[in-house]
């Protein structure tokens, strides 16, 4: 019986210690992705923006962007036609986006917020700078060796999708892969992530969105990425869209 005893035992502590990797729960593991990306107390770099469409055709697009906690700026330097375009996001998923052709920035609704974010497979809803934690409810689905796996669903009725669903890197806690799925619980959407780490952060240094049913792509390619530089709040607003050369 003693013996049994100890082997139970000893069965019992492998058991603990041998899934205790595994053993957080899915709000804990949201959390831990959300600490990964907004962790930095301020970020800004370059983005190169390649389109590609189903024959294969691709368009180039450069901005620079900005970021602070639960806000961002994205401003379009190239080509032409695209430079001066910029988009904000604030606390609470407030957006404006300014065209030089509209003469002055625009807040974008919540219904708009389902469309694409400037002719992106990204959507405007997509750019949100609220954590993932106060968007989605989750749900563990699978824990390996090498991920989890996170089931998202949004808390606002509001939002174009049924489901999320993140493959997280079970060490650093970035998300590998997000697969968006519509209201008719479709996946439509595929996102890949490419980290790197960068001093004490680690950085999305690519992202590739597809489209599954227009069969179009959006790589974004993150450059000259620096961390922590004292970005003041003055940038952070609406009337900093519009380019000073441009205000009357």
């Amino acid at each position: 019986m003693k013996q049994f005893t100890i082997l139970f035992l000893s069965v019992l502590f492998f058991v603990i210690c041998g899934t205790g990797t595994y053993a957080q729960d899915a709000q804990t593991l949201l959390s831990k992705m959300d600490e990964v990306m907004y962790s930095p107390k301020d970020k800004q770099g370059t983005v190169q923006i390649i389109l590609t469409n189903r024959q294969g055709k691709e368009k180039e697009r450069e901005a620079i962007f900005k970021q602070k906690t639960n806000k961002s700026l994205y401003r379009y330097t190239q080509p032409e036609s695209q430079a001066g375009i910029a988009t904000l996001s604030l606390p609470d998923g407030v957006m404006w986006l300014y065209m030089p052709a509209f003469g002055k920035p625009k807040k974008i609704s919540l219904l708009a917020k389902s469309q694409a974010f400037t002719g992106t497979d990204f959507s405007y809803e997509d750019m949100a700078t609220t954590p993932y934690a106060e968007r989605y409810t989750p749900k563990l689905l699978e824990a390996n060796t090498e991920a989890y796996l996170l089931e998202l669903t949004p808390k606002s009725d509001k939002s174009k999708y049924s489901k999320v669903v993140v493959t997280l890197n079970n060490k650093n806690y970035y998300p590998i892969k997000m697969e968006y799925y519509d209201r008719g619980n479709r996946k439509f959407k595929e996102a890949t992530y490419v980290y790197e780490k960068i001093g004490k952060y680690w950085n999305a240094k690519q992202v590739v969105m597809a489209d599954l049913s227009k069969q179009h792509m959006t790589k974004i390619l993150l450059t000259n990425v620096k961390f922590d530089q004292g970005i003041p709040d003055s940038v952070f607003t609406v009337e900093n869209l519009v380019p000073k050369k441009e205000k009357k």
